[in-house]
């Protein structure tokens, strides 16, 4: 991915994406521009609960003094709000939808905003590729009220709720008439979204296309189990690629971002934050530990996919945003993975700066990916690569000095080639 705010066509512009336009919602940030902000000052937007709040929430209290218990998460304000009226929902229509779905309606339209289109009278085709987390609205807040569930026909909550019709609901209520499709890929959802994207604009499908997703737990204000040598964390903090490093924590929020044909969005004059050059998407299939577990063989393979089909030398890549979260297993085969990539064509050393916005904000499941990828565009935009947090020692499983990576710790100028 490029930075490319002004552009000079060339030969490979059939093949490339424009990004432009975006929008999210994270926590600690309302917006893109918050959320760089925050990046950019190194914020950790993790809450840390009183027990007087976690009871308020509903948390047992006889939960509160087990030592496993953390009583931290990544919350997003405000989910309960929703401009109804302005998307054509009823009241007790938009009562009975999760707010996953609200919000993210609410995030497509502010992304073609900023992209400078109105879908209403937009003449082309707009697609969308996007996913949901599953609905703790539905089981939390619906079922229990049996009043409100048996005044309205039973498929309308089905419709409001359920992980598969996200895409054509958002298409239905933005006159959208492009591939609505959901995806489901669990943490690499709205990165996989991104890719089925441009291949549906490369494939002539459609004129613009939308690509994100979306993970909000309705019952915010309650903290997790800890459990050794699981995913999570056990003191709240993210510490990707640290000797320290036991897990990561969960968070909400949900992020798009607007693709089209680079050299259409140079006719057009539209503004391009970024080029996607080239994207690749593969599966470990059963070479690996376990089914959880990541595989140095899948991700050297897919990265060296994709940068074969970007055209782009690994010694020239100055910044990638990883998976990152901050597991013993899962950090060095990352790194492993990547190096094996890069060291196909350099045996060139730490010219290559690694971080992970889980370090900032948890992770955000079915929304991680996007929001990784906003953070690079905005990095791009300002040419700064912000600072991965909580970084001090490397784990002692990876050898970052003889590789080409380097964990960035403090906001640095983020110098490219210009391409």
């Amino acid at each position: 991915m490029d930075a490319a705010n002004n552009f000079i066509p060339s030969l490979n512009d059939k093949d490339e994406i424009a990004i432009i336009g975006m929008a999210g919602r994270f926590p600690g940030s309302k917006n893109v521009d918050t959320f760089w902000q925050n990046l950019r000052d190194g914020v950790e937007s993790i809450s840390f609960f009183t027990d007087e709040e976690l009871i308020s929430s509903g948390v047992d209290s006889s939960l509160l003094n087990n030592p496993n218990y953390v009583k931290a998460s990544a919350i997003l304000e405000d989910i309960e709000l929703f401009d109804a009226s302005f998307f054509g929902f009823s009241p007790k229509e938009a009562e009975i939808t999760d707010p996953q779905h609200r919000l993210f309606i609410e995030c497509v339209w502010e992304a073609l905003e900023n992209a400078g289109y109105n879908s209403e009278t937009y003449r082309g085709q707009i697609g969308i590729f996007a996913g949901v987390a599953a609905s703790t609205y539905l089981l939390s807040n619906l079922y229990s009220n049996r009043d409100l569930m048996e005044s309205v026909d039973s498929y309308q909550i089905l419709i409001g709720n359920d992980k598969d019709f996200l895409p054509t609901q958002v298409s239905y209520k933005l006159n959208l008439r492009g591939p609505s499709i959901n995806i489901q890929t669990a943490c690499s959802t709205s990165l996989v979204a991104v890719h089925l994207a441009c291949q549906s604009l490369l494939n002539g499908e459609c004129d613009i296309t939308l690509a994100g997703g979306v993970s909000i737990t309705t019952l915010q204000k309650t903290g997790y189990h800890y459990q050794q040598g699981g995913i999570h964390s056990p003191d709240g903090h993210c510490r990707a690629f640290d000797a320290e490093a036991k897990g990561t924590n969960g968070g909400n929020g949900l992020g798009v971002v607007v693709l089209k044909r680079l050299e259409d969005a140079i006719a057009d004059g539209d503004f391009i934050h970024a080029v996607i050059k080239g994207s690749a998407v593969n599966n470990d299939g059963s070479l690996k530990v376990g089914y959880t577990a990541p595989s140095v063989d899948g991700q050297r393979e897919v990265i060296l996919e994709a940068l074969a089909l970007a055209g782009v030398e690994p010694e020239t890549v100055t910044c990638v945003e990883a998976h990152g979260t901050g597991t013993i297993l899962g950090d060095p085969i990352e790194i492993k993975a990547l190096t094996q990539a890069f060291r196909t064509s350099t045996n060139k050393k730490g010219f290559c700066a690694i971080g992970s916005v889980k370090t900032n904000i948890g992770h955000l499941d079915t929304a991680a990916g996007v929001t990784g990828l906003i953070k690079s565009i905005l990095g791009l935009k300002h040419q700064q690569i912000p600072p991965s947090l909580h970084f001090q020692e490397p784990n002692p499983q990876i050898d970052f000095a003889n590789s080409p990576f380097y964990v960035n710790t403090k906001l640095s100028e983020w110098k490219t080639n210009g391409t």
